[in-house]
């Protein structure tokens, strides 16, 4: 009976669901984009001779790593309008307001945690990398992007896929300001069905399915990096 349930829930609503998830994917592949490029340049940061740069980036990572996403969230959604900063609206793109709230606070929550994995990839790397690079001429900065960066990827992407991993599940809380993602699908199906324990059953297949699906292709990505360097 459960099955055939959650059967006629996805012949029936499938729709619905794939929009959700749809939507999901594509707040997580954002956040983790603008996270990384943030997180990189907030690893610098840390890393840097100069003190205030540096405070300011463990200010932040500390901040954002050590209060819930959902406060993230609400403040930047319910906030930022009360001090008069607020996101335009896009005709031609339904609920862009909430999509870029749901999309930046995800991304500036990200940025906290790439910054730390980026980080310690780039200390994973010999000192003796960026010396021997010194010493043929290099600027900091050169040996910095062309010799330790290329290496410093190969020790973190497994800790970036989990990442993905991570804001694919976390993304959930951007259905509480109406994002249309797959837990407000899931919410709205259960509403129509009165089918709760089925429509989550639904809503955790997907999840499993897709954080599976991308798991595998970061561990076969990090295989092949790793026969490259044999």
């Amino acid at each position: 009976m459960f099955f055939e349930t959650v059967w006629k829930l996805i012949t029936r609503y499938g729709n619905f669901f794939f929009e959700g998830l749809r939507n999901t994917l594509l707040i997580a592949i954002m956040a983790v984009a603008l996270g990384t490029v943030l997180g990189a340049l907030m690893a610098l940061c840390r890393m840097s001779n100069i003190k205030p740069l540096r405070w300011l980036a463990t200010a932040y990572i500390e901040f954002f790593r050590g209060t819930p996403l959902m406060v993230q969230l609400m403040f930047i959604f319910y906030g930022l309008p009360m001090i008069g900063i607020s996101f335009p609206e896009i005709s031609f793109i339904p609920d862009f307001q909430r999509f870029m709230a749901g999309i930046v606070a995800m991304s500036l929550n990200s940025c906290a945690y790439v910054a730390e994995v980026i980080r310690s990839g780039i200390q994973a790397v010999d000192p003796g990398q960026m010396e021997a690079a010194r010493s043929l001429g290099f600027k900091k900065g050169e040996a910095m992007k062309m010799v330790v960066l290329p290496q410093a990827i190969k020790n973190i992407l497994p800790a970036l896929g989990n990442e993905f991993v991570t804001v694919i599940k976390e993304s959930s809380v951007v259905s509480v300001i109406g994002i249309a993602d797959l837990m407000f699908r899931t919410n709205g199906v259960k509403a129509k069905t009165y089918s709760t324990l089925e429509c989550l059953f639904v809503a955790a297949l997907l999840y499993f399915v897709t954080t599976f699906v991308f798991s595998k292709l970061v561990s076969l990505m990090e295989r092949r990096m790793s026969h490259d360097r044999k």
